[in-house]
């Protein structure tokens, strides 16, 4: 008689308590899922894996203020001894979300939307190592390979995200150590990857794009 196999031990981070409570109540419906311990932000997340050593975290991307999905995402990859698979389960779908989810090191991409029953295989494919994604994330990943959206340099969104602020020219480049000159620059190679010609139309158009911190 073959043993039965381990259980999956879930690690669930979202920062709505109700969500979480959902999850774990699904969960627990099912064999072969043990939600070991629930985490309200990013940080909590790092310490609770540290300690509980999870299979799989269940991370939501927007957190709150503490730290967002992508950053604890990659900071439990990165993670010296047995780090745990990262799936991410949110309600966002834009191709900025996607390619910083998997760039963090998650090993797939999950919307809410879908079914209890993808939720537990893919719970089960990620503990694997299997890369897992919703079928329309699946469809937009290979849409996002024939059409390549805007790909903005790490220097071009600290430039963006202080634009979306209001700051001026001057302001930019005392506040990350550079020449007006060279600010000037990013801000046309922005403006030509965006497809706009303005400022406002560049913060509106990396909104749109979720380009934006």
């Amino acid at each position: 008689m073959t043993a039965a196999s381990p259980a999956v031990r879930v690690l669930l981070c979202d920062d709505h308590a109700v969500v979480r409570a959902g999850l774990r109540a699904l969960l627990s419906s099912t064999e072969g899922i043990d939600v070991v311990g629930e985490a309200g932000s990013g940080s909590e997340a790092l310490d609770m894996a540290a300690a509980l050593r999870p299979d799989v975290v269940l991370m939501d991307l927007q957190l709150g203020a503490d730290m967002d999905g992508v950053t604890a995402t990659h900071r439990l990859t990165s993670a010296d001894e047995a780090p745990p698979r990262v799936l991410v389960l949110t309600m966002f779908d834009t191709d900025a979300d996607i390619a910083r989810a998997v760039a963090a090191g998650a090993t797939g991409y999950l919307l809410k939307a879908e079914p209890p029953d993808r939720l537990f295989a893919a719970i089960r494919d990620a503990a694997a190592g299997r890369t897992v994604l919703s079928g329309s994330i699946a469809d937009q990943v290979v849409s996002r390979l024939r059409a390549p959206g805007p790909a903005l340099t790490a220097r071009e969104r600290d430039i963006l995200g202080r634009l979306a602020e209001g700051l001026g020219n001057r302001e930019i480049a005392r506040a990350l150590f550079l020449s007006e000159a060279t600010v000037k620059t990013h801000l046309g190679r922005i403006y030509a990857k965006l497809d706009v010609r303005t400022r406002a139309g560049a913060v509106s158009a990396a909104a749109r794009h979720r380009l934006l911190p």
